[in-house]
């Protein structure tokens, strides 16, 4: 299955507005009374504002001509009141709509989040780590900026326009059409701009995306930068990163703002309209000042809304763009499904078992091809073969990292998809190449993922280490289990790390443990101690062994060769060997 989210088709990488927005709302479905309470406030706060110019035009006929200047301060009185409340409900609904945009953004963070721990390492593997973090942080703040700062202010807008618009056709039917006309104009030039707008905006958002991805990338690897001494093939990489940003920030800016001018230009062509054929109006005695005041506001307020929308709609349409970024990845399933039925199968015993067996990559070519072997409880089996020969890929669908293109892989008898991940991680244990640790203490790294020892205190665990005749491997930590540990690796060496790996697979006690090179990076004398107690194992762990260093495998059970999409029992030590020589040589 593709996952690489920059090569989806155009057809899943687009999504209409009418869906986005009912994709969005049902983010926010659970805020629908704070929604409400805001839209109460937005609609109060809208007549308000619409009322005004009536009142002024009926002040200027009925008190300013006539010099009736008490009528003109009560009028001013209760201009005051409504404006002073106007300002409260403004206030109320920015209040929240802020609170909703944050949860908004708490939510959708969740969200983005727990379907990436859902989505298998091959999504992970066929994506820029720096990327997806530009979708988890930035694109969903995009969205967030618009719930928080611009939705009421949209709703508000249109709700003013729209009250602006009947008082201007109530007025005078025929001077109002004259006066929308223009609004028609904008409707049509909005249409039109809008999908180009999106495309700027979600082009600049995938090169931000990219951007961080480099960023992060060159910063993972700025030890073999400096090794090499290539700081200009650091800066070059992101220069080019950073040009190809400013060039799309640059479109996306031209294109956010190219609706403010044009709106701006067609509403001074609409008070122009107002002007000219009001004073005709007047002129003919069908209109009167006060009216043409109104009149005049009434356009105002029709206008600078919809130069407000110009900027709001900018808003909606990046907000459209970020969320085309994220739903991309709520929309991915994982390939790795659990089945419900666990009925074990007859023609397999305890212990695990490949049957007919074929592997490929995401668009890559078969790299196992009708596999079949058995892995038998309590013993040792070691992987060998060259470089690229699969052994790895091999350990993995041992342990369900991938599941197979063909062929099922069976734990205990059973199909292996039939347990759940939680039941599979406590019978599997992984070793990786590069043991992965976290910020925080050699405690924290072993207990991770061990629910059966968190909530042990450093003496109970090391009591449980000691049982596990790991205390050896723990004393070469000179703060022992409260020694720091940062996810980048620069307090402990390579060995440690891989040591730290080792004791924290073995304290799961699993049925089967996997180790994939786990003795690449440390010493003679702590890799015999390593062999020793994997003999101390209990005796029904299977070992599954990948090692290039052949005496690792010495004690093996059973050796299989692995090349060429085979794996191949290979018999005696020397017999492996003599493979592992033809296959290099082949090779």
């Amino acid at each position: 299955m593709n996952y690489n989210i920059n090569q989806l088709s155009g057809q899943q990488q687009k999504t209409s507005s009418l869906k986005a927005v009912k994709k969005l709302y049902s983010l926010i479905a659970h805020e629908k009374r704070n929604l409400i309470i805001a839209l109460i406030a937005i609609l109060v706060n809208s007549s308000l504002q619409l009322v005004g110019p009536l009142l002024i035009g009926h002040a200027v006929d009925a008190y300013v001509t006539t010099k009736q200047y008490n009528g003109v301060l009560m009028i001013g009185g209760i201009l005051l009141a409504m404006y002073l409340l106007a300002l409260g409900t403004s206030y109320m609904q920015t209040k929240l709509m802020g609170s909703v945009g944050q949860r908004t953004l708490f939510t959708l963070r969740n969200a983005l989040f727990n379907k990436l721990q859902e989505l298998p390492i091959a999504f992970f593997n066929q994506n820029k780590a720096g990327d997806l973090i530009s979708r988890l942080n930035n694109d969903t703040d995009k969205i967030n900026q618009f719930f928080s700062q611009s939705l009421m202010q949209f709703i508000g807008s249109i709700v003013t326009m729209t009250g602006a618009g009947v008082f201007l056709l109530a007025i005078n039917i025929e001077l109002g059409a004259a006066t929308l006309l223009p609004a028609l104009l904008i409707l049509i030039f909005t249409m039109m701009v809008s999908p180009w707008v999106k495309r700027k905006n979600a082009t600049n958002l995938k090169s931000v995306g990219s951007m961080s991805a480099e960023i992060q990338e060159s910063l993972n690897n700025f030890r073999v930068i400096i090794a090499f001494n290539r700081r200009d093939y650091f800066l070059k990489r992101f220069n080019d990163a950073n040009h190809q940003n400013y060039n799309t920030a640059i479109g996306a800016g031209m294109a956010n703002n190219v609706f403010l001018p044009v709106y701006g230009l067609f509403s001074s062509l609409a008070q122009l309209i107002v002007l000219a054929l009001g004073i005709y109006l007047i002129s003919t005695g069908s209109f009167t000042i006060g009216l043409l005041v109104s009149y005049l506001a009434y356009a105002v307020n029709f206008y600078n809304p919809l130069r407000q929308l110009a900027a709001l709609w900018t808003s909606f349409q990046v907000a459209m763009a970020g969320w085309d970024r994220i739903s991309q990845i709520l929309s991915l399933q994982s390939n790795l499904t659990d089945r419900s039925t666990g009925e074990t199968t007859a023609l397999h015993k305890p212990g695990l078992a490949f049957q007919n067996v074929s592997f490929a990559y995401p668009n890559g070519s078969e790299i196992l091809h009708h596999v079949s072997f058995d892995l038998l409880p309590g013993k040792t089996y070691a992987l060998v073969g060259p470089t690229g020969g699969g052994k790895t890929t091999t350990a993995s669908l041992i342990a369900r990292l991938y599941d197979p293109t063909h062929g099922t892989v069976f734990l205990n008898g059973r199909d292996i998809r039939t347990y759940s991940a939680e039941e599979r991680a406590k019978k599997i244990s992984f070793i990786l190449q590069e043991p992965i640790l976290f910020t925080g203490t050699v405690k924290d790294n072993l207990l991770y993922g061990n629910e059966q020892l968190l909530k042990y205190n450093n003496e109970e665990l090391e009591e449980v280490i000691k049982e596990s005749h790991l205390q050896k491997l723990l004393s070469v930590f000179e703060q022992g289990l409260d020694t720091p540990v940062s996810a980048s690796g620069e307090s402990i060496s390579l060995g440690q790390k891989q040591l730290i790996a080792f004791m924290r697979a073995v304290l799961r006690n699993p049925e089967i443990l996997i180790l994939d090179e786990a003795s690449a990076n440390i010493d003679t004398v702590t890799e015999h101690l390593l062999t020793e107690i994997l003999d101390q194992l209990p005796e029904q762990t299977t070992r599954v062994i990948i090692a290039h260093r052949l005496n690792t495998i010495e004690k093996a059970d059973e050796i299989f060769f692995v090349n060429s999409g085979n794996v191949i029992p290979a018999g005696s030590l020397d017999h492996a060997v003599e493979m592992l020589m033809q296959g290099k040589r082949a090779s």
